[in-house]
């Protein structure tokens, strides 16, 4: 008898409405970890492919009534933001119930694209206590000229070209004209972006969204009057209302969770089925595997890790077409020119090779992207900044003030060219520029033959001068604007694919794989990640901005990331 109570039970538990949740008080992880510790330290974190795919099918489940998202502080990049967006707007479009609501927009500070995000809702809501920081763009530079001079260090750098502003923050004390026209203009096209996307989502002119972005941060019942929220209300209240429109008898179920009994209840692909392969790559790129330290801070896109990921999906038959997803501010031009080979590979096979970039696939994050069939990226994607910068920082003096001296023997007439103990020689200084403008040539020159352009027009869009998405698809360097669903459709379109057709991503590889020592380099195991124990962790926005370990010279300025 209580068998038969449970089964009814579990019948009706099935049956019943569903309100789906998402928190994104901890922001999303891009893709599947590529090692244990990513792992583990993402585990309460969201994915965003899940998210995506999940939203995707709620539309056509008629269990689905309703989507209820925290949204938290600055915890997602402006390119997130706006997947998610477009994949809530087609909830909406469904029938679905979508309903956003915040503790508070960034408690009396910034909470500009939270907001944002929020406006795709049908309902926003707000607790009583707290705030709306729809306060506009603001970009920052710190500069360390002064700073390290004081220190006696001084940084000798060479760039390749004046908007490859990495080089400023430690040779200058301020933005030269070229910087700051960059960085109006992305600030300029971030601002157009969040106007337009309020305007249409809360019914207002732009030039009210406007009125209220020089008002804010708004406390909780300006916002309110203004229109930018519809309730004022606890957790408690938003939940009642919400389940009371999707039925008294409804249950909620986190986004995650329903993706993963979907997941389970798929239908598992033919041996010989037709896919499409997606390959993340993601964070600082770096010869080697990919990888993270152990100390925390920023993963590492390993040439290694992902070279073998592409080469694996072109050398499979299953795969007709692949989707490469892109979220790196660059780094090493060697490891980003062994993917870029890669990339080419795949096309020569016939096989499409689709770019789907993140919140940021700039410098060398641009150089991997070069070389596929077509480059898709949301209009608030940081890319471009095709251009190349290296030295090093000279730390004599500070060394003789704290009384250390340094003696040298030198066998090769360049052998302590990359001391910090010493200045370059005139000589070694001509070297470095030779070696930069040789890069410089190959990235424009790649760039060009990718994008189908002439090496006149790439040099005019290269100078190292970063775009916004929408931006870069105006210019030429971008071919399409939208998110990774859009790519994968693309990639399913280029290889004739059904619109159903799977998704499998690469390298794929069984947990025991990872244990045993790879045979070759030609085996699936090595594009394994590892830790990586030599990485500045935490500090590694730090060290680059001060020129410490170099990732490498296609990097961008600093850690950027629009939220």
């Amino acid at each position: 008898m209580d068998a038969v109570k449970v089964i009814k039970e579990l019948g009706l538990r099935r049956a019943s409405p569903l309100v789906l949740e998402l928190d994104l008080t901890e922001g999303l992880i891009e893709g599947p970890p590529a090692d244990p510790l990513s792992a583990l330290l993402s585990m309460r974190k969201p994915r965003l492919t899940d998210v995506l795919d999940a939203l995707r099918r709620a539309r056509s489940d008629e269990r689905v009534k309703a989507l209820i998202v925290k949204i938290g502080g600055p915890r997602v990049g402006l390119a997130s933001v706006q997947e998610l967006r477009a994949a809530v707007r087609a909830l909406r479009d469904a029938g679905k119930l979508t309903v956003a609501f915040s503790e508070s927009f960034g408690e009396f500070g910034p909470g500009t694209i939270p907001y944002y995000l929020a406006s795709a809702f049908d309902r926003v809501y707000l607790q009583q206590s707290g705030d709306v920081g729809l306060t506009g763009v603001a970009v920052e530079e710190k500069f360390f000229h002064d700073a390290l001079a004081k220190a006696g260090v001084r940084v000798q750098l060479g760039q390749r070209h004046e908007y490859k502003t990495a080089a400023n923050t430690y040779t200058r004390n301020h933005m030269t004209d070229a910087h700051r026209e960059s960085v109006t203009r992305l600030a300029e096209s971030v601002i157009e972006q969040v106007v337009e996307a309020v305007s249409e989502g809360r019914g207002l002119t732009r030039e009210r969204v406007r009125e209220l972005i020089d008002q804010g941060p708004l406390l909780a019942e300006e916002a309110k009057d203004a229109g930018l929220v519809d309730r004022l209300a606890y957790r408690d209240e938003v939940y009642d209302e919400v389940r009371s429109a999707a039925g008294h008898d409804s249950r909620l179920l986190y986004v995650s969770r329903y993706a993963k009994l979907h997941g389970l209840g798929r239908k598992l692909p033919h041996p010989k089925e037709k896919v499409v392969a997606l390959v993340h790559g993601t964070g600082v790129i770096r010869l080697g595997r990919s990888g993270r330290s152990p100390l925390g801070g920023p993963g590492a896109m390993g040439s290694d890790t992902i070279s073998a990921a592409l080469r694996a999906a072109r050398r499979d038959e299953r795969v007709k077409a692949i989707v490469f997803r892109v979220d790196s501010p660059g780094g090493s031009y060697v490891a980003s020119d062994t993917i870029w080979r890669e990339v080419t590979l795949a096309r020569r096979a016939g096989k499409p090779v689709i770019v789907s970039m993140g919140d940021l696939a700039a410098s060398g994050g641009y150089f991997v992207s070069a070389g596929a069939d077509v480059i898709v990226a949301q209009p608030g994607t940081l890319t471009g900044s095709i251009g190349v910068f290296g030295g090093k920082p000279v730390i004599k003096d500070l060394l003789e003030r704290l009384g250390v001296t340094t003696d040298t023997v030198d066998l090769g007439a360049n052998a302590g060219m990359f001391s910090t103990s010493r200045e370059f020689s005139d000589a070694q200084w001509d070297r470095l520029n030779g070696w930069l403008d040789r890069v410089y040539a190959d990235f424009v020159g790649k760039v060009a033959a990718g994008r189908g352009m002439t090496a006149e027009r790439a040099g005019e869009l290269a100078r190292g001068r970063v775009w916004t998405g929408a931006d870069a698809r105006a210019n030429g360097l971008v071919d399409e604007l939208g998110g990774l669903e859009d790519a994968l459709n693309l990639a399913r379109k280029r290889a004739d694919l059904p619109a159903d057709a799977p998704v499998r991503t690469y390298p794929r590889m069984h947990p025991l794989d990872r244990l045993r020592p790879a045979e070759s380099s030609e085996d699936r195991t090595a594009a394994a990640a590892s830790l990586r124990i030599e990485a500045w962790g935490p500090l590694a926005a730090v060290a680059t901005r001060l020129g410490l370990p170099s990732y490498g010279p296609l990097v961008l300025p600093g850690w950027w990331t629009i939220r």
